[in-house]
């Protein structure tokens, strides 16, 4: 018999008003960047790209595609198959660590290229947590009745901030957009249960970009440092994204008053398969639970768990009753984890 999950103060309280995964979307660019491309770049091998990423090929934008262009084409799709008009749409959130520029949101852009002019417009900056961190904030506003419809969008060109001369950073990371539309719907008793959402400023300096803000402006001087690129320590990086994403997949199960064993689908964040196969290991559940696409796309950090939910969804991985576990890690560092009723 199908677990229902119990009701905690918080989910109670939000049980009135439910909160829907209506529809996905998701796009990526044309243009496919094999490991054999990169082994002409910088020195490595396909064999080490795999081996210690499990990555394959990712996408790269066009040099005029911004990332705004791609949220739009990812909303596009979520629009169509939620039904949901542009003139419905309350609140867009772009969640994104690479937008068109500092300001406007890019999220303003977007609303303009998909003509939703009723809805109010912000960025969220949590890098490869922001699209959870998103969807939590979405889900705040319509529980709260101050909005019905939201307009999730986690988009990202990395290849705009990457060091192509730095193997150990240019293999990881590609371009995309996933987007997820939440609207209050009378009479559903489906959609997102529980999440959990964190950080840790103590390791800011493991996962960043040191330049092109205040504190380290961009000049001519230090130009060539290449300062306003994704910087990592690889090591490290690793150790707290498994730590993390297993705290927080196991609070955000509490909070739905669920275990590991109600959960038909796992999508963790795309960065890395061999993170997510020792998350897989410490939460005792087979690999084939996870919904995993990293090998096709790289890390596309804000956009990668949306990308993978949407794909998830429209081959049919994803069955209506179905309780499906999302957990991401990013920079900052910030983690999040969400449990929903498809």
């Amino acid at each position: 018999m199908k677990k229902t999950p119990r009701s905690s103060p918080r989910s109670a309280k939000r049980a009135s008003r439910t909160v829907s995964v209506v529809g996905t979307g998701s796009y990526v660019p044309e243009r496919v960047l094999t490991n054999e491309d990169l082994s002409a770049m910088v020195d490595t091998t396909p064999e080490w790209i795999v081996t210690r990423t499990g990555i394959r090929t990712r996408r790269i934008a066009a040099k005029d595609e911004l990332t705004s262009d791609m949220a739009a084409r990812a909303a596009l799709e979520a629009m169509e198959q939620s039904g949901v008009t542009a003139e419905e749409i309350d609140l867009i959130l772009v969640a994104t660590a690479s937008p068109d520029m500092v300001f406007p949101a890019t999220a303003c852009f977007v609303q303009t290229k998909i003509g939703a002019l009723n809805a109010a417009c912000l960025d969220v900056s949590a890098a490869c947590a922001g699209f959870l961190v998103a969807v939590e904030i979405a889900q705040q506003f319509i529980t709260s009745s101050t909005y019905d419809t939201v307009l999730v969008i986690g988009a990202e060109k990395l290849t705009s901030i990457t060091n192509w001369t730095d193997r150990n950073t240019c293999v990881l990371f590609g371009d995309g957009a996933g987007a997820a539309i939440l609207q209050h719907r009378h009479n559903s008793a489906h959609g997102v249960i529980a999440t959990h959402i964190g950080s840790n400023g103590n390791f800011s300096d493991i996962l960043w970009m040191p330049g092109g803000g205040c504190r380290t402006p961009i000049t001519a001087e230090n130009a060539h440092q290449h300062l306003q690129t994704i910087h990592m320590s690889g090591k490290d990086v690793y150790k707290q994204a498994v730590i993390s994403m297993l705290d927080a997949s196991k609070k955000a199960l509490d909070k739905a008053g669920l275990t590991i064993d109600d959960i038909a689908c796992v999508i963790a964040h795309q960065a890395n398969v061999r993170i997510i196969e020792a998350i897989a290991e410490r939460l005792k559940i087979p690999l084939d639970r996870f919904f995993i696409n990293v090998d096709r796309y790289g890390n596309t950090s804000a956009a990668a768990v949306a990308i993978a939910l949407d794909e998830a969804n429209r081959t049919g991985r994803l069955k209506p009753g179905d309780y499906i576990l999302m957990v991401v890690f990013g920079g900052g560092l910030t983690w999040a984890s969400t449990v929903i009723e498809w």
